[in-house]
């Protein structure tokens, strides 16, 4: 992978992927240096609406920021360890701390479609690793950082922001979950279901990445409201959700 040197000495730490929806965040940046994903050498480009597929040199908080403007997805035809290929990418380029956002359907009734939720941990029901081939035996304890989940806490209180807290559960998709699979969620511990992510932090955790996650939870999940979902809808929710998370990195990145 041809890395360009913008990227590679961009001096960023810390960096962001953006979610499905939520790639207008990107545009309020100061754009310091843009790269297309299919500009990249094995670099994959997602074809879904609302992933733009591009690297975003830029800074917040007076320090340097790498943005994933976008990401891939098994249900692309993708296999696990192409879909982490952009987090290889900040690893060569020195980041440290990596945030995660997604777009993601609730599952508790007490997280409303239109708010933020902090991830805690995940259940990874994919089928999918991205550390497949060999004996990847990694710890995963506490793989969200507490450290950062601190923060971010400390940040959403300030700020009057209702940022929650709870387990994410990954499926392939692309089709979203039925009733049925929403219950079993329900039952095992999640609180909000989503198609990515997961491959992400794991892949990072191998790296010594430090990581948080961050689900918009843009909808009710399938058999809870009895309305009909659609990916049109879950980008519209997160671009109006959008501005919270601005808010919460402007308070937050300072500390992290």
């Amino acid at each position: 992978m041809k890395i360009p040197s913008e990227i590679l000495d961009c001096g960023a730490e810390t960096a962001i992927v953006l979610g499905s929806g939520l790639g207008p965040f990107a545009d309020s940046l100061l754009q310091k240096f843009v790269c297309e994903y299919d500009k990249i050498e094995g670099l994959p480009k997602s074809g879904v609406p609302g992933h733009a597929g591009r690297f975003l040199v830029t800074e917040l908080g007076g320090k340097p920021l790498l943005v994933a403007q976008g990401r891939v997805h098994l249900y692309e035809g993708w296999s696990a360890e192409e879909v982490v290929r952009h987090v290889d990418l900040m690893h060569a380029a020195g980041i440290k701390k990596l945030l995660l956002t997604n777009a993601a359907g609730t599952l508790n009734r007490a997280f409303e479609p239109g708010t933020w939720m902090m991830i805690s941990d995940h259940i990874n029901l994919t089928g999918h690793s991205p550390l497949r081939g060999g004996p990847n035996f990694i710890d995963m304890t506490n793989v969200y950082s507490p450290r950062i989940r601190e923060i971010f806490r400390r940040s959403a209180k300030a700020l009057g922001v209702n940022l929650h807290e709870g387990v994410y559960v990954a499926m392939q998709g692309p089709q979203f979950e039925t009733s049925a699979e929403i219950r079993m969620a329900q039952i095992i511990g999640a609180d909000a279901v989503g198609m990515s992510t997961v491959h992400e932090v794991t892949k990072a955790r191998f790296l010594g990445i430090e990581v948080a996650g961050f689900s918009c939870l843009t909808n009710w999940g399938a058999g809870l409201s009895g309305a009909e979902l659609a990916h049109e809808d879950v980008t519209a929710v997160g671009r109006q959700a959008a501005g919270q998370m601005v808010e919460l990195l402007l308070r937050a990145l300072p500390e992290i």
